[in-house]
């Protein structure tokens, strides 16, 4: 139903005001008594050979919702009943911020892609903090995606992440650095070596400090060199990161179908989606590899398919995510893969 009959209809809209659409919508339908069971009878899928445990924590099964689609923790019930194994909510930083001038949302349906600079958009820590302390499903595994602020100047990004993982601490069970979006103003420089140790290190320090620290993960970008990656591996070992989330947005534009002409007009931002499958899985390759498979590493960019998904996992990838994915296919998406998990014995 939702791709012969929904997509067509929110794909005549602009792609934020359709979010938005659904976003309301699916909330207010899960109101109506009943519904959250039907959402669960048509997608959730549960098998015992799904279930993960990675850094500590137990995944009901390995398919989750990237960060940015429920930056302020909206819908995080709504999503469970979709069959997620689990939601990365943000990215969020410690203060409320609009993001960047709309339009900053822009689909490339010819390659099953999607252009964004929304700018980290977000309602702010607490707010969002709070929200999470409301929900009714305390089963389904929450990520805290948190970064800094736009205004914040590079040398004093550390305080906003460290602001952010103390406001989020107590209502999330793991958290992503995200130094990685194209959408900030010099964010990517903190990916370098020397800025990122420091930031890891203070934002690591509180929380090995906390009675239960929670598993601190990074996400990176898909356009590192081989020599960048190996000085993630080395950062991840000295800041004794649980993890990484490979790969955010790309800001390569190569081999798309759609015209140049289209592409540059819609001006910066990152790209998701098909486009990005073959880069995200050979990263997550070399990573798992120069590692030795000893870091858990969860997976996105460019699934659309249970194959997609399958291929990511043989690279190597402990867990996935979807974002543009499930926006092309729908939640029947989740559905198919934990089926075709299964079917592979699991694996």
């Amino acid at each position: 139903m939702y791709k012969s009959f929904v997509k067509p209809l929110l794909f005549k809209l602009d792609a934020e005001r359709a979010h938005h659409l659904v976003f309301d919508n699916l909330k207010r339908v899960s109101q109506l008594p009943g519904t959250g069971a039907l959402l669960s009878g048509l997608y959730n899928y549960q098998h015992p050979s799904l279930g993960r445990e990675v850094f500590g924590l137990r995944f009901p099964n390995p398919v989750g919702l990237a960060a940015g689609l429920d930056k302020n923790a909206v819908l995080t019930d709504e999503l469970a009943s979709l069959g997620f194994g689990f939601v990365e909510i943000g990215t969020v930083t410690p203060r409320p911020q609009p993001g960047n001038p709309q339009p900053r949302l822009f689909r490339l349906p010819q390659d099953g892609a999607l252009l964004n600079r929304m700018g980290f958009n977000n309602d702010g820590a607490a707010a969002v903090a709070a929200r999470l302390a409301r929900r009714q499903n305390r089963q389904l595994i929450i990520g805290g995606n948190i970064g800094k602020n736009k205004d914040t100047p590079n040398e004093r990004a550390a305080d906003d992440y460290v602001a952010a993982f103390e406001a989020l601490a107590e209502v999330v069970d793991y958290f992503v650095v995200n130094v990685s979006s194209p959408n900030t103003p010099g964010l990517r420089e903190l990916q370098d070596k020397k800025p990122l140790i420091s930031l890891l290190q203070q934002v690591q320090a509180r929380n090995l400090a906390r009675a239960t620290p929670r598993p601190l993960l990074l996400k990176i970008a898909p356009d590192l060199t081989d020599a960048q990656l190996d000085d993630i591996l080395e950062i991840a070992r000295e800041t004794k990161l649980s993890g990484l989330v490979a790969t955010n947005t790309t800001i390569s534009r190569e081999g798309l179908a759609t015209s140049a002409a289209t592409v540059a007009a819609y001006g910066a931002g990152g790209l998701s989606g098909r486009p990005l499958r073959a880069r995200a899985t050979e990263v997550i390759a070399y990573l798992h590899r120069r590692s030795q498979g000893e870091l858990p590493i969860i997976g996105a960019g460019g699934i659309h398919s249970a194959q997609d998904a399958l291929e990511k996992l043989a690279a190597g990838a402990t867990l996935v995510q979807l974002y543009t994915g499930f926006i092309y296919e729908g939640p029947g998406l989740i559905k198919q893969i934990n089926q075709s998990l299964v079917a592979a014995g699991g694996h």
